[in-house]
């Protein structure tokens, strides 16, 4: 198996046990690795009954064929689990911990049970061993690092996760690359790691994938690799920061809790990547094989954040921590990122979860008595700083917001559900839909929630002949933007799986992508056969979800993200998500209630889907052409 290392590791943390299986080349060219090969594991290790927190939930842990290569932007892996959130959880994560674990002779890692005590799990060549880590238990995801490399190797890469996965909290992240910090984030996927009793994983290998065409590889890669670095000059200078600015005038960037279409111009500057440039940049960092170098090292030696030093904060953390509180520190934002990292947390959920509990304070549903004193009026960046700290302690209204703000809203009631901003119980990442409209129908669709990884917005903004667009559409236009979503889950979700970034998505077309693909592995797929994989993965999925119970009802747009701005760069366009939903369920051959009809399962091979359906009440399987 060219690309692959053939092998699967499982952990029984329960029982002790550890064990390898082969990895089924059949499988492989069914759904090729990550996200999407996590979708068909996943779906055959629990069931509905599966409890996010229960032994019998599997936390996987895969990488792709691209991952070991020399293929630019390739170092990433996913974490697929059933997440707190009750719904498919998955998180898409760089660095150098997916690289290692290949190195280390291994595709992937499924983990099920629990440890009576905490532990971590290394990994090389030779051994695999579980750890005792009560000594680590209570360590932030910096500290941890560091004992662990002491501990195992030098050069190890460690997966971990910090006291917020620890104690349960639903937005809780799993860390790797010590202070270059890199999450697998989004729905909670640490909490599930945490309720394993399971603090990190760390993995060393030197072993490398087979590759089945070098030569054609190795030129294929240096035609690639020229495009990327010129066309991501920007990214490199300033980070995705740097895109704070040119989001803010085409209003994509969220205002006070996704209340306003404009701020204050001079305010927008001071929190941008260009403000970090000049002031608190100490230096650059990519992850593995990665040309560009977006990652920002920051250090602040002075006023009242002193003693920031290391990953500085990208666009989402920006955003989170920034326009969506009303604050213009990009200081204050730093730290507030590096306690996120350190404390294990998601930061465009505490961001949220910040910005929710401000717009409670200012309408007088909570008070100083419900949050410990701290005064969250907008624009406090020590009340920023303190709420994560008790977002990261689960201390006081602290334990309330760690569960995100849809079960917040719930326990704070009196409408306070009007301005909880979620898909799926999951906070949207920093895209307004009022900007770009193809979210308010990709926000609603993606199976673990609100998630711009799932369907960026690139064609709205690029051309892709090879998938039947030779002109970017129109932002603001609701027509198609159903189909075309629905077509970028398909070919995002490959990159999930190839295990590529999709900042190059752009930079590399489709063609090249394929190319990458049969080089590597020897397969000769053609672009509709590839995009048949992609296409498969986004059902099996969406089949996850249905088998819990989600369908239409759940593919719900928050009513703030529809209302239309007066001014700023999205003023006078609201999205019709109805429009586009139903547009969407047409082009994928769902049922108008949004479930998968057997006909097209069994199109893509899904045969044990289709079968599920037979149950099923016939009322969600009424077809368009039915209703018509």
């Amino acid at each position: 198996m060219k690309g692959y290392m053939g092998k699967i590791l499982r952990v029984d943390l329960t029982n002790k046990e550890i064990t390898k299986q082969d990895l089924s080349e059949d499988l492989t060219k069914q759904y090729i690795g990550g996200s999407g090969l996590g979708a068909r594991l996943l779906f055959d290790e629990t069931d509905e009954r599966t409890d996010s927190f229960g032994e019998d939930n599997a936390l996987i842990f895969l990488t792709g064929p691209l991952v070991g290569t020399s293929i630019p932007c390739s170092g990433r892996h996913a974490v697929i689990t059933k997440s707190p959130l009750g719904i498919w959880g998955e998180g898409d994560v760089g660095g150098s911990w997916g690289v290692y674990l290949k190195r280390a002779g291994y595709d992937g890692i499924i983990i099920k049970g629990k440890s009576k005590n905490p532990v971590y799990l290394w990994i090389t060549e030779e051994e695999v061993l579980i750890r005792d880590a009560n000594h680590l238990w209570g360590k932030d995801t910096y500290e941890l690092d560091e004992i662990i490399k002491k501990e195992t190797h030098k050069n190890a890469v460690i997966s971990s996760i910090g006291p917020a996965g620890e104690k349960l909290s639903r937005i809780a992240n799993i860390f790797s690359n010590g202070k270059h910090a890199r999450a697998a984030g989004r729905g909670g996927l640490g909490a599930v790691m945490g309720s394993k009793n399971l603090k990190a994983i760390a993995v060393y290998g030197t072993k490398k994938p087979e590759i089945a065409h070098p030569d054609k590889l190795k030129a294929l890669i240096k035609e690639v690799v020229k495009k990327i670095i010129e066309s991501k000059k920007g990214l490199r200078e300033h980070g995705t920061a740097g895109g704070v600015i040119s989001k803010y005038k085409v209003g994509d960037l969220p205002i006070k809790n996704w209340s306003m279409g404009k701020w204050d111009d001079q305010k927008i500057e001071k929190i941008s990547g260009q403000t970090m440039t000049n002031t608190i940049l100490t230096g650059r960092y990519a992850c593995s094989s990665c040309v560009i170098a977006g990652g920002r090292v920051v250090k602040i030696t002075d006023g009242p954040f002193a003693g920031v030093d290391g990953a500085g904060p990208e666009y989402e953390a920006c955003g989170s921590l920034g326009s969506l509180c009303l604050i213009d520190d990009l200081n204050a934002i730093a730290m507030g990122n590096e306690l996120c990292n350190r404390y294990g947390i998601d930061c465009i959920s505490a961001g949220a979860a910040v910005a929710f509990a401000m717009e409670a304070y200012e309408k007088g549903l909570i008070d100083e008595n419900n949050t410990d004193g701290i005064d969250l009026q907008w624009g406090n960046a020590q009340a920023m700083i303190e709420m994560i700290h008790k977002i990261g302690k689960r201390e006081g209204i602290g334990k309330l917001l760690g569960e995100g703000v849809k079960i917040a809203a719930q326990k704070i009631g009196r409408n306070s559900n009007d301005f909880a901003i979620e898909v799926k119980g999951l906070e949207p990442p920093m895209h307004d839909p009022r900007a770009f409209g193809s979210f308010a129908v990709a926000y609603p669709t993606y199976p673990r929630g609100a998630c711009h990884r799932g369907c960026n917005h690139y064609l709205e903004r690029n051309a892709f002949p090879e998938l039947g667009y030779n002109e970017a559409l129109d932002p603001r236009e609701d027509k198609g933007k159903g189909i075309a979503v629905a077509i970028m889950q398909d070919y995002a979700g490959l990159f999930n799986s190839l295990k590529l970034c999709q900042i190059i998505a752009s930079s590399m077309n489709p063609t090249q992508v394929l190319e990458s693909l049969n080089y590597v592995t020897g397969w000769d797929l053609d672009f509709k056969e590839l995009m048949l994989i992609g296409e498969r993965a986004q059902n099996v999925k969406r089949m996850y979800n249905v088998r819990l119970g989600l369908t239409k009802k759940d593919d719900i747009l928050p009513d703030r993200m529809k209302e239309k701005f007066t001014e700023g760069g999205a003023a006078n366009y609201s999205p019709d998500p109805d429009k586009m939903l139903e547009e969407y369920y047409r082009h994928r051959k769902w049922s108008k209630e949004g479930v998968p009809l057997p006909l097209k399962l069994k199109e893509l091979g899904l045969d044990k889907e289709a079968e599920m359906m037979e149950g099923l009440d016939p009322t969600m399987l009424e077809s368009f052409e039915e209703k018509e």
